[in-house]
């Protein structure tokens, strides 16, 4: 007298509970970014000194005032003005926009210009003051 074992192995995985999982994941990322907040900063001061060659200067005071190597610009039309300054250069492939921003400026208005000059492929640099070296 032989038995059947009727013993069947099921391959099925219950997606179900991954699902949730990930849901509830999802939910606690887009919780948690919310409450996370980058609080302006001052730009440092460096130690190193490292000279680059400029193609642009933007100067930016505490007042939120622009210049575009050393003549007053609005904000609104920086992008357009720094293009036209940097299609005059001889190899606009090397572009640099030196960002010189006084101690206390918002960085927002920092990372604004280093976003304009990253849409017109330049690369952006911030000018900042030396420290001081301490006698001692």
């Amino acid at each position: 007298m032989a038995f059947k074992k009727r013993n069947k192995v099921s391959a099925e995985f219950s997606m179900s509970s991954l699902t949730d999982i990930i849901f509830l994941l999802l939910i606690f990322f887009m919780l948690t970014s919310t409450l996370v907040r980058i609080e302006p900063f001052d730009l440092p001061e460096a130690e190193s000194k490292t000279v680059a060659a400029m193609s642009a200067v933007v100067t930016i005071d505490k007042q939120g005032r622009f210049t575009l190597n050393s003549k007053p610009i609005r904000k609104s039309i920086l992008q357009r003005a720094l293009r036209t300054e940097l299609r005059k250069m001889d190899n606009p492939q090397n572009a640099t926009v030196t960002i010189v921003a006084e101690k206390g400026v918002p960085f927002e208005y920092v990372t604004e210009v280093m976003e304009i000059a990253a849409r017109l492929r330049a690369r952006a640099i911030i000018a900042t003051k030396p420290k001081k070296k301490s006698k001692g």
